[in-house]
């Protein structure tokens, strides 16, 4: 890794430009996708992406432009591309950003496990060979699928005030989906609801529990075709991790994005039900709530030192006691709207420009086992595995599907229920959580799959929740 990084440093040195502030951001992904479909390998897919970004600050018109020649004539011909869309801007410049003071830091990122062996491919086909083996012969498991897909990624930022900021970073996602059909209804089971994702080298595969969980999950599914709709009506409803990292993301991460509470995603992904004056007033769940921006934990898909305008990331609490307190918004989202953010202005790549991003956004734990928070529960039901959800424009009106149900009555786990569906509005929703599991229920999940932005970004994201209770939520299953 970083092979390219010394060419790089050495051109950028010979760059010329008349602009106050300029930078380099060079970006190469290499992805692998393994696949083995009911006993069948198929071919391995690969690619690669590499190019670099440079952006110039000029008068206080921020400009850049992206290219593929990392050449030094090829880096200097997209420096002056930049340069002249600068100027030309200057007449129209809605904002200056001579006061955004540019980055000096200098670091080095890498993902944990870099320097241990990765299993070849010949030894990853035949572990996800083995898992597909391992799905029971039942006549109604019509199909399965086992997957392994690993991307490794190496970026360097470098600017004419001195910064130069370097990562290496592998994210491995494992994947494993059951589907059984009994000739009238078809139900599909996936080991961690088709979120399984972390950052690291072959221990993650361990982690994520890939390895022996197809009986399991084929079971499940099975489970499924025999199970009875999920009753409807007002219930407490549990909430597993595997659920929690998306109910987190949708109606808490993309809320909090300070780009779209400013509008800036309004004709495309939507805007927000929070205002910029919410911060410090608006109570946006009951006092169990604790919501981190969090880019440390070594494993999470979306930790770093540095986000891509090089500013330092540290963990900083969104939301304390439920009462909301800082948005998701990079340094120019908060010269922008004068409020506080954190570090995650990020790009999906080297041909586009850093802008708010969900990172790593986790719910901080609570106190309660897992058979406590069933313990607590007179008529309730457990959800897993996300397989739909809808959410209006403004992030507050939504309804989540789920792969998993099982009714909990008396404080005791009992049957198992298929379609099992829930609805709310974010505003309220939070407000009802009425307990929060403790470290023995978090799991550290995410997903390489977060869309936003013109043209569009997708970007990979982590969260790390517990398992949660939410008080008389409208739940309803599917058709009889």
């Amino acid at each position: 890794m970083y092979q390219a990084f010394a060419a790089l440093k050495r051109h950028f040195a010979a760059l010329h430009c008349a602009a106050e502030h300029w930078s380099l951001r060079y970006v190469r992904q290499d992805d692998r996708q393994l696949w083995v479909r009911k006993h069948i390998a198929e071919p391995p897919r690969f690619s690669r992406d590499e190019g670099a970004m440079l952006s110039v600050r000029l008068a206080g018109v921020e400009a850049y432009a992206a290219t593929s020649d990392l050449s030094r004539q090829g880096l200097q011909a997209a420096l002056e591309q930049a340069t002249e869309l600068a100027r030309r801007l200057a007449s129209c410049a809605l904002l200056d950003q001579r006061t955004l003071e540019p980055s000096s830091a200098r670091g080095d990122y890498r993902s944990p496990g870099l320097d241990q062996p990765f299993p070849s491919l010949a030894e990853c086909y035949q572990l996800l060979a083995a898992e597909s083996a391992a799905v029971p012969g039942d006549p109604r498991l019509v199909t399965w699928r086992v997957g392994l897909q690993v991307s490794e990624v190496e970026q360097l930022y470098l600017n004419n005030s001195g910064a130069e900021l370097s990562s290496a970073q592998r994210f491995i996602y494992p994947h494993l989906g059951v589907t059984a059909y009994d000739g009238s209804d078809s139900q599909t089971r996936h080991l961690g609801g088709a979120h399984l994702g972390q950052q690291g080298g072959a221990e993650v595969i361990a982690r994520l529990g890939l390895v022996g969980a197809a009986p399991r999950v084929a079971d499940q599914a099975l489970q499924l075709l025999l199970a009875p709709n999920t009753p409807s009506g007002p219930r407490d409803l549990l909430l597993m991790p595997d659920q929690m990292i998306l109910q987190l993301h949708e109606s808490i991460g993309h809320p909090l994005e300070l780009d779209r509470i400013l509008g800036d995603e309004r004709n495309f992904a939507g805007t927000s039900f929070v205002k910029a004056e919410d911060f410090g007033r608006l109570q946006y769940g009951s006092r169990l709530l604790n919501v981190s921006f969090d880019p440390t934990p070594a494993e999470e898909l979306a930790s770093y030192a540095f986000d891509d305008d090089g500013s330092p990331a540290r963990k900083t609490l969104l939301i304390r006691d439920g009462l909301l307190l800082r948005p998701l918004g990079g340094a120019l989202s908060q010269l922008r709207s004068g409020l506080p953010g954190v570090a995650n202005s990020r790009a999906s790549s080297w041909n586009r420009p850093p802008i708010d991003r969900m990172a790593n956004l986790n719910i901080e734990p609570g106190n309660h086992s897992l058979a406590q928070l069933i313990g607590g529960i007179e008529q309730g039901i457990l959800m897993a595995s996300n397989r739909s959800w809808s959410i209006d424009d403004a992030r507050n009106k939504f309804q989540f599907g789920c792969e998993w149900g099982q009714l909990i009555e008396h404080g005791e786990l009992r049957g198992v229920v298929k379609n099992p569906n829930y609805r709310g509005v974010s505003s309220q929703f939070w407000r009802s959580l009425r307990a929060v599991g403790d470290a023995s229920t978090v799991e550290v999940l995410g997903t390489p799959h977060c869309g936003k932005g013109e043209p569009n970004q997708v970007v990979r994201v982590g969260h790390a929740t517990p398992a949660c209770v939410f008080a008389a939520v409208d739940v309803f299953g599917g058709a009889s």
